[in-house]
């Protein structure tokens, strides 16, 4: 979805209230859903995915549960094709084996075919279709439930009630009491995991040099607190909407910011490989791995439970 998140979301205030009523569109449409007869796989899946809309890091921890299975499994990503999500298509592909599939439950039947395999779906809890063997809600630490209100009105694309219906939670980020709360008020018995981003590539920044940062991605600020704890000084920040394709001006843009004031350019690798084929714009990008807390009781949760 390409627009920029407003700020409303994270507050309960009048324009919230005001598009409380088209909330209940949402609720409708879910309400349908959830009366199909789910298709029951031969196989075990894995449903990694959010009810925060974007930027939770779903992708990935679809990539971090698919290294830990595949010498043990023939596993398959499986993610719907979506035009505007190239980004994160382009880094499954490189990490993992992906279907793209117009319909979910077709690229799940195609994979069924194969031998000793588990299917790990990167989105796709609100798609009733299909009957998971472990489904895995993903929260972003910094934005939490935000104002907790369905969407328009809110960022939520189903009911906190939900996540009665889910098996486990994963927080990206620092420790978040409230949210943790929030949670366990819901589903008592629901296992919650956490984790963050390391800057892998750390060497090939300077210290001493300022920089013009940009990105595209669902949860900016996460992008900027990386950079930020890792010493890295951003002088000037440019957020533009989740999934961004960017265009000739935009890059023109950036580059005229940073040639102007001597900064040194760094995104997101999923904004470098849609800005890689502008040659004129020297930018890097962060690298990075999502270090999983307690990964060894992460681990066991997994193999139990698939």
């Amino acid at each position: 979805m390409k627009f920029l998140k407003p700020k409303f979301w994270q507050n309960n205030n009048l324009t919230s209230l005001f598009l409380w009523p088209l909330s209940l569109i949402t609720l409708t449409i879910n309400i349908v859903k959830k009366l199909q007869t789910p298709y029951v796989p031969k196989i075990s899946t894995i449903c990694v995915g959010n009810i925060y809309l974007g930027g939770t890091g779903k992708t990935e921890l679809v990539v971090r549960i698919n290294q830990m299975l595949k010498n043990k499994y023939s596993t398959y990503v499986i993610k719907k094709n979506y035009k505007n999500q190239l980004d994160e298509q382009i880094l499954l592909k490189k990490n993992t084996k992906l279907f793209l599939p117009r319909k979910r439950l077709d690229g799940l039947k195609k994979i069924e075919t194969f031998k000793k395999n588990i299917a790990i779906f990167d989105d796709g809890l609100q798609d009733k279709s299909i009957e998971h063997t472990l489904s895995i809600v993903c929260f972003n630490s910094l934005t939490g439930v935000g104002n907790g209100r369905l969407l328009p009105s809110g960022p939520l694309r189903e009911s906190l009630s939900e996540l009665a219906n889910y098996n486990a939670i994963f927080i990206n980020g620092k420790k978040n009491n409230k949210l943790i709360r929030q949670i366990k008020i819901i589903n008592k018995k629901i296992k919650i995991f956490s984790g963050k981003y390391f800057l892998k590539n750390k060497k090939n920044f300077s210290k001493n040099s300022d920089y013009l940062a940009f990105c595209g991605i669902g949860t900016p600020q996460s992008f900027f607190n990386l950079l930020s704890e890792n010493n890295i000084k951003i002088k000037k920040k440019i957020v533009f909407p989740d999934h961004y394709d960017y265009g000739i001006s935009d890059i023109e843009r950036i580059k005229q910011i940073a040639d102007l004031n001597n900064y040194k350019i760094v995104t997101t690798e999923k904004d470098y490989v849609k800005i890689k084929k502008f040659k004129k714009l020297k930018a890097s990008f962060v690298k990075i791995e999502l270090i999983i807390d307690n990964l060894s009781s992460f681990k066991k949760y997994i193999y139990l439970n698939i």
